[in-house]
């Protein structure tokens, strides 16, 4: 397929087109560690990572249409347990059949395909050596009533290493009251998995009725996501997956009725502005300015502008140093030919030299 060139990105971008041309005076990017071609030797190889990591890191980084870049394109299909499977496949039955999702990731040149312990398992032998597997040890049960939101342990590291998986992932839901025990749990998962040679993908996601004040869900507010940043990349996430930031000062609204954490006015006075790019850099210094890879989630399917908004997330995160993006319901809840499209379209916003970092 024909890669898009960078006047139909800027079409499709529409009245957000200036995140082009976006200069950031924030945090200088000279500053960051970018991604690039040479970013495991010139990042990772001073860690504590052992050389089966890096070898797996290095897969990650030489799979797909993204190869040598330092960027990834990852598919994520989890949500036949976080959602349900109806509310997920419904919209093209297909993708009940593990085998379906592994092929739409390979077609779609992603660099890695991440889904739970039942689907890649049901598909190892004919495909993990084919794309790298990130097994996602943890999930919210959704079926109890009520619903309740916690992530709980679905599979082990031993049985992502034993199917032949290159990474394992897990969500943390940050702000929740079951936090720290999944921060214990996660981290000690990480660590396992590390001895055995996988690379790790957190999944950074606030949880708390409470970060919702005045109308306002501050649970995508950058200086709140950032510390869950700070938090996931603590523990070692060699890759760290957050929501775009849409809005900003969660801290400052929280401690309108209380004492909440701790924050300092040069966050929002030097650190951030309201440019979403300047916002995700924020959240990309919590990530060991970029020593840990910021991946961006692509979000939900909104019909006829997931194109539109697949490439505006993509833009925001490459231009504010971040390392890729993992969009999963835009792609698979539509034809094949359709999803690997958008997965393509995706994928050339990081493959556009003239789309540079701000």
């Amino acid at each position: 397929m024909r890669a898009m060139s960078t006047s139909r990105i800027e079409e499709l971008l529409g009245d957000d087109a200036g995140l082009l041309t976006h200069t950031s005076t924030t945090i200088d990017k000279s500053k960051l560690h970018l991604p690039g071609p040479d970013f495991i030797d010139r990042v990772w190889l001073d860690s504590d990572r052992t050389p089966q990591v890096l070898q797996n890191l290095s897969w990650l980084q030489q799979s797909g249409r993204l190869s040598g870049t330092g960027y990834v394109s990852i598919l994520p299909v989890d949500q036949g347990i976080e959602h349900s499977g109806g509310a997920s496949f419904a919209p093209n039955p297909d993708y009940f059949d593990p085998s379906n999702i592994v092929e739409l990731a390979i077609e779609g040149g992603c660099n890695a395909v991440a889904s739970t312990v039942g689907v890649l398992g049901a598909t190892s032998r004919k495909y993990a050596h084919k794309i790298p597997f990130i097994v996602k040890i943890n999930h919210n049960e959704f079926l109890g009533y009520p619903n309740a939101f916690d992530q709980i342990m679905f599979s082990s590291v031993r049985k992502a290493y034993e199917l032949g998986a290159a990474g394992v992932g897990a969500t943390i839901y940050f702000g929740s009251d079951e936090s720290r025990r999944q921060i214990v749990e996660v981290a000690a998962a990480f660590e396992e998995a590390h001895r055995l040679g996988m690379f790790t993908v957190l999944w950074c996601y606030l949880r708390n009725s409470g970060f919702k004040v005045d109308g306002v869900d501050y649970h995508t507010a950058a200086d709140l996501t950032g510390q869950a940043n700070h938090l996931g990349t603590t523990i070692e996430a060699d890759i760290i997956k957050q929501k775009l930031p849409e809005v900003n000062g969660g801290y400052t609204a929280l401690n309108q009725s209380g004492s909440y954490g701790k924050t300092h006015k040069k966050v929002y006075d030097e650190l951030t502005t309201d440019n979403p790019i300047d916002l995700t850099r924020y959240q990309l210094a919590n990530c060991y300015m970029g020593r840990a890879g910021l991946i961006n989630s692509g979000g939900a399917s909104s019909g006829a502008t997931d194109l539109a908004e697949a490439v505006r997330t993509a833009v925001i995160n490459k231009r504010a140093g971040g390392t890729g993006l993992i969009s999963g319901r835009k792609a698979f809840q539509r034809p094949r030919a359709e999803g690997v499209e958008l997965l393509h379209a995706i994928q050339d916003v990081y493959l556009d030299d003239a789309i540079t970092i701000a």
